[in-house]
């Protein structure tokens, strides 16, 4: 495997936290998937662990080269842990159409957050088309 592309992001938590609380149920619905939502409920630092997420679905979007445009959902970009407690990313939807025609493979994430700020870094793995 080659690293194909990177992506980086780094998001202000008060940011996140004036989305909650002007748009709490609507906010998170259209960003977050139920399983990330469970995720970061059941913690009391829930703001930044959806600052961490948000910030490495921006940098998934950077390492394919796309924004948020017609057809990509916040959703098409999940990241859970896995029970090592390991950030992993589950892409579908057109963000997947578009990783599998890069030849992305794997996507490997790291996110690290303070009070203050979270931060992503995703890493594009596979081989060039």
């Amino acid at each position: 495997m080659q690293i194909i592309a990177h992506g980086i992001d780094l998001v202000d938590c008060d940011r996140i936290e004036k989305m909650l609380a002007r748009h709490e149920a609507r906010f998170l619905d259209r960003v977050f998937t139920p399983r990330e939502q469970a995720y970061s409920a059941q913690t009391q630092n829930r703001v930044e662990r959806l600052a961490g997420r948000f910030a490495a679905k921006e940098a998934v979007l950077k390492l394919i080269g796309m924004g948020w445009r017609e057809h990509i959902a916040w959703t098409d970009v999940e990241v859970i842990n896995n029970p090592k407690g390991q950030p992993e990313v589950t892409l579908c939807g057109q963000v997947r159409d578009i990783a599998e025609q890069m030849g992305i493979d794997h996507v490997s994430l790291s996110i690290t957050h303070t009070a203050k700020l979270a931060i992503a870094s995703a890493v594009a793995l596979g081989k060039t088309p």
